[in-house]
């Protein structure tokens, strides 16, 4: 275990709230760019398979062929368009408004402060900018913030800080998209494993390999037999590797806590949605962003205390 209460003064609430918030604002451009980014991989991806003919003749028969038409021409026209997209990395290019192209300055990103003194819209066309990007800010800092607060001045304290990011990422993604990247569940995975190896949490390495494995076949297992009742998929992989995830990170013993905690944030939520909202009963919520909440509840209250409250 790393000895850092030379830095105590660093890793404590007050600047990881700060650091948080910087974060947060990075963060933003994950959430936005990282789904287009994979989603022009697939496509890539199609216009290549597309125009690999001894594949698609191997795969459909001269049958399916004849009807499918030009595929070959079909795939190169799909990545011509492709090719003349700008660009687009989580560096690259500048934040602009997407309303009038008007390149963020630094002076306008600066986390909270620039949305409030801009009041909320564009400083160069008046579009409104949404409530969202400083909310997320916000919601970084504040949790980075009561990690510190929870683990003080130790290695678990940045784990768990990396951890928040990468699920305030993927939650928000799986929010817009119902996607749950493995860029960002893959690489929580390893990270709790990592940890547990090198001392830097609680928890043991067979409790966090024990965590990955049972964390992914629970709801892997729980979405086969509802496919198998219902004839239709009931949670998607991303979600597995996600509670894998939270299940390297806390030791298979917190996850349990994690899915009764998830399961009563999307209660509420999906009431709230329903009854507030008028959300349609018929259109399935993600439940990345629940995994999410439950896991930063486990990770701030303890599993212990977390079956405790329950009980109550």
């Amino acid at each position: 275990m790393f000895d850092l209460t030379a830095l105590q003064w660093l890793i404590a609430p007050v600047p990881l709230l700060v650091l948080g918030l910087l974060i947060g604002s990075f963060l933003n451009v994950v959430i936005h760019r990282m789904p287009l980014m994979l989603e022009r991989g697939w496509l890539g991806d199609i216009g290549e398979f597309l125009q690999d003919r001894k594949t698609l003749g191997r795969v459909l028969g001269d049958a399916s062929m004849k009807r499918l038409g030009d595929a070959a021409g079909q795939g190169q026209r799909l990545a011509a368009e492709l090719a003349q997209l700008p660009p687009l990395g989580l560096s690259k290019p500048r934040s602009r408004c997407p309303h009038c192209g008007h390149q963020i300055a630094w002076h306008e990103n600066i986390p909270l402060i620039s949305w409030l003194l801009l009041k909320g819209r564009c400083s160069e066309c008046k579009a409104p900018i949404s409530v969202r990007y400083p909310l997320i800010e916000l919601l970084t800092g504040l949790l980075f913030a009561a990690v510190a607060w929870r683990f003080g001045a130790s290695a678990a304290t940045l784990v768990y800080c990396t951890a928040t990011a990468v699920m305030v990422a993927a939650a928000f993604i799986d929010l817009d998209t119902t996607l749950l990247p493995d860029n960002l569940t893959l690489p929580l995975i390893a990270l709790g494993v990592i940890a547990a190896w090198l001392g830097w949490t609680r928890v043991s390495l067979p409790d966090a390999a024990l965590g990955a494995v049972f964390g992914y076949l629970s709801l892997w297992s729980v979405s086969t037999v509802y496919g198998l009742i219902k004839g239709q998929v009931g949670m998607a992989e991303g979600d597995f590797k996600l509670l894998a995830g939270l299940g390297a990170l806390l030791g298979w013993q917190a996850l349990l806590p994690i899915i009764l905690m998830s399961s009563v944030v999307g209660a509420a939520i999906g009431i709230f949605l329903i009854v507030a909202k008028g959300h349609n009963r018929e259109v399935p919520i993600p439940f990345g962003p629940y995994l999410a909440g439950g896991g930063m509840v486990v990770i701030l209250m303890g599993h212990q205390a977390v079956m405790s409250l329950i009980n109550i």
